[in-house]
């Protein structure tokens, strides 16, 4: 894709965060992708937990960054609407290098999360500001708005923030990261409403959440949540349906 075709569906996948909410069944290949994109849905968003299980990894950067990359780049070829990556903490890579490696595998948007998945751990806020910001630079340098989700993990159990200190936790992170140059912000793992909505009022700026049992696809809008994502919860799903088939055949229940 040309430099003018990626800036136009950044641009795009930007301005879908700021309307009716962005929802994002994720995908883990090209043909879950092409489903994705053939139903109607605006912009296809992948899983690395998904992709890190299909090819044979633990999610939390266990897969090489040259598999994920390879298959997120099938994604992107299989679709025409924007696609936007998860790449976990970036794998390490310098913010140039992370952004021009994107573009070539013709994608416009990304995750970026501030777990250190090598100390353990959530990494220094400012610290991950600053390199969120680098990577806002790098991109406006290629001449591509590379539409950026910072994910925050305070709410994962892993990362030690206690209970009563996650929202303001939060919010202070999300701040940082947006002021930075994230275009959404994303603290995964949230399940309760009264939780996001706080979190949604004090972002100020569009917030991604996940869907379940408490939190609707009707009661994110009611929010005021820009965007939704399902992690890898349709990869499981498929593969559940999978097993219980082939099982079957062992059994003499299938038809």
């Amino acid at each position: 894709m040309t430099t003018e075709s990626l800036k136009a569906q950044a641009d795009l996948l930007r301005d879908l965060h700021t309307g009716e909410l962005l929802v994002l069944p994720n995908v883990w290949d090209a043909t879950s992708a092409s489903i994705v994109a053939t139903a109607g849905f605006p912009a296809v968003a992948t899983a690395s937990n998904a992709i890190a299980g299909m090819l044979g990894y633990p999610d939390g950067e266990g897969a090489p960054w040259s598999e994920m990359f390879a298959a997120a780049g099938r994604v992107a070829r299989s679709v025409t609407v924007p696609v936007t990556v998860d790449a976990e903490a970036g794998y390490g890579m310098e913010p140039r290098e992370l952004v021009d490696r994107l573009l070539e595998i013709g994608v416009v948007g990304c995750n970026l999360e501030d777990t250190d998945h090598r100390a353990g751990g959530l990494v220094d806020a400012g610290k991950q500001a600053a390199w969120l910001a680098s990577v806002r630079e790098a991109a406006d340098e290629a001449g591509v708005p590379l539409v950026v989700n910072a994910r925050v993990d305070t709410f994962l159990p892993p990362n030690g923030v206690p209970e009563g200190q996650r929202i303001a936790e939060t919010v202070r992170r999300g701040r940082l990261y947006r002021d930075a140059g994230a275009d959404c912000v994303y603290p995964i793992g949230v399940r309760a409403r009264a939780d996001l909505a706080e979190l949604v009022a004090g972002l100020e700026c569009p917030v991604n959440g996940n869907a379940s049992d408490e939190l609707t696809l009707d009661v994110l809008r009611e929010l005021g949540v820009a965007r939704v994502s399902y992690g890898p919860t349709f990869y499981r799903s498929a593969m559940a349906g999978f097993e219980n088939a082939v099982k079957s055949l062992l059994t003499g229940s299938a038809s």
